[in-house]
């Protein structure tokens, strides 16, 4: 079984996903509102994935992110963002996560991109994919600092 820890400032959110992951046989081991509560809860709850919004009070999603992957290079994040534009999945896989969803996809896919962020998998969203792809097209952006 998948243990997961879910980071969003929004409790209506996180038991959504909460609901969402329990009838796929995924545990959550633990719920937090902030990126500092993500970093200091991190080595004591020793979750196989961090499921981390970017848009919350305090220091934010990207931040906890590079706090979490310097205390833990192994670490396992899918980042979670509202924004649909190439710049924060791009700053985020940079920053350490495997994953990026945008909160607009199918419920199905938070299944599959938890299940191949605990596989040490990179998962990038179709929409998310194929924007970056065409900004790439566009030289927009450089594939080097993508990943």
């Amino acid at each position: 079984m998948i243990r997961v820890m879910l980071v969003d400032d929004h409790a209506l959110v996180r038991m959504g996903f909460r609901m969402l992951l329990a009838d796929a046989q995924v545990e959550v081991v633990a719920e937090l509102d902030t990126g500092e509560q993500a970093c200091a809860e991190y080595a004591k709850v020793q979750p196989d994935v961090v499921v981390m919004d970017l848009s919350m009070p305090g220091m934010g999603g990207l931040e906890a992110v590079r706090r979490i992957v310097a205390q833990d290079p192994k670490a396992r994040i899918l980042a979670l963002s509202a924004h649909e534009d190439t710049a924060h999945p791009q700053r985020v896989l940079r920053a350490g996560a495997l994953g990026y969803l945008t909160k607009r996809s199918a419920p199905e896919a938070l299944i599959a991109a938890v299940g191949a962020v605990a596989r040490h998998e990179t998962y990038v969203d179709a929409q998310t994919a194929r924007a970056l792809a065409m900004a790439q097209v566009k030289g927009e952006t450089n594939p080097a600092q993508m990943l």
